[in-house]
Parts: C-alpha cells; structure tokens; sequence
C-alpha cells in the first residue's frame, strides 16, 4: 500500500529522479505514475501538476541532458571542423545520460510500445537534435535544417544503441559509431546541390 505524502512537497528534479530509479530497476511500461509519487514522497496531485504524464518526464529528462550538454559549450571550438563539433556535443549528451544509462534502456526498450508517448516526446527529441547542430555552429531552421535535424536524429539513435551496450571506460566503440555515420552524412551533404552541404561560413 503507498504511503501517504508528507506535507512538504518534492520539486520536479526529485519526481523525475524517482522516476528515472523506477526505469533503472523495472520496465518502463509497468511504472505508473502512482508509483512515482510513492517513490517520490510527493502526493498524485502534485506529480500531476509537475507532470501530467509519462510522455511529460520523457521530455523533462530530455530537457535536463540538453541544460547539461550545453552548459559544458566551449566558444573557442568555433574553429574547429562542423564534424568534429558535433562529434563532441554528441558524446557530451552520452556522458551526461551515464550515470541513468539503464533508465534510458528501459524507456527506449518502452517507448516503442507506446506510439502515443513517443509522439508526445518527439518535439523534444527534435528540439534536442536541434540544438545539438546549432551547439556545432550549425544552423537547424528552414527546410535544410530540417532534414539536418532528421539526419542527426539517426545518428544520434545509431550512437544511442551502441552506447547502451558499450562497456568501454572512454566509450571508444560509441566513438568510432557516431564518427562513422556522422563522416557519411558528411559525404552526403557536401553532394546535395545547391550548395547544402557548403560550410557554415557560406551558408546564407
């Protein structure tokens, strides 16, 4: 039987982390939000306010990592090649998602079964994807960058899939999974016409 709330009621970061505990120890589609209260010591109402749904702490965390990898920007690698930098922001979004790497297994294994969850969470995936190009020093609006935000996202799962189950201490089979593909697209873009795949110093 759940126990009853205290009076005092846990902010967001408490809720999500119990959450993110829950996913490492069980499955993601079998959490209900009555047990992230529980888990929580905050009462329904208040997981309610904080988040009306799971699809809601999918994206809470999603926001989370994105805070966390672009706090760790560094201005001084705008020199660096567009490739490399998103390598970094990348691999600076798997650090941050470490310490919750068996959350992330359990909600991506989860969300697969739940196309409603997976559409709700899909702006912020795109809007993290986003914000990974332009973190790079490479723009994300407008038609072109659309298909950059598509073409990262693939990328980006390819690394994600590597990661959950890459036991290396500096993740160099992660790495070498995301350079690859990431060297591809490179190649890719730089055929497209019209100059799509000209470097961001050229781009209008």
């Amino acid at each position: 039987m759940a126990k009853k709330a205290s009076g005092r009621q846990p902010g967001s970061d408490k809720v999500l982390d119990a959450a993110l505990d829950l996913a490492a120890a069980m499955r993601w589609q079998e959490i209900t939000m009555e047990m992230v209260a529980d888990a929580a010591g905050a009462s329904l109402a208040r997981v309610y306010d904080l988040f009306p749904s799971k699809a809601a702490l999918i994206t809470a965390f999603i926001h989370r990592t994105d805070r966390a990898v672009l706090a760790g920007h560094d201005f001084d690698d705008a020199s660096e090649p567009c490739r490399e930098r998103l390598l970094d922001v990348l691999m600076r979004r798997l650090d941050a998602l470490r310490p919750h790497r068996a959350a992330v297994a359990s909600i991506t294994r989860g969300i697969g079964s739940d196309p409603c969850a997976m559409l709700c969470a899909l702006p912020a995936f795109a809007g993290a994807m986003a914000w990974s190009l332009e973190a790079a020093g490479i723009r994300s609006s407008g038609p072109m960058g659309l298909i950059r935000i598509k073409g990262l996202s693939l990328i980006y799962l390819a690394g994600l899939r590597v990661w959950l189950r890459d036991d290396t201490q500096d993740l160099s089979q992660t790495m070498a999974e995301i350079d690859k593909r990431l060297k591809r697209a490179e190649a890719l873009m730089s055929a497209l016409p019209f100059g799509a795949g000209r470097r961001r110093s050229q781009e209008g």
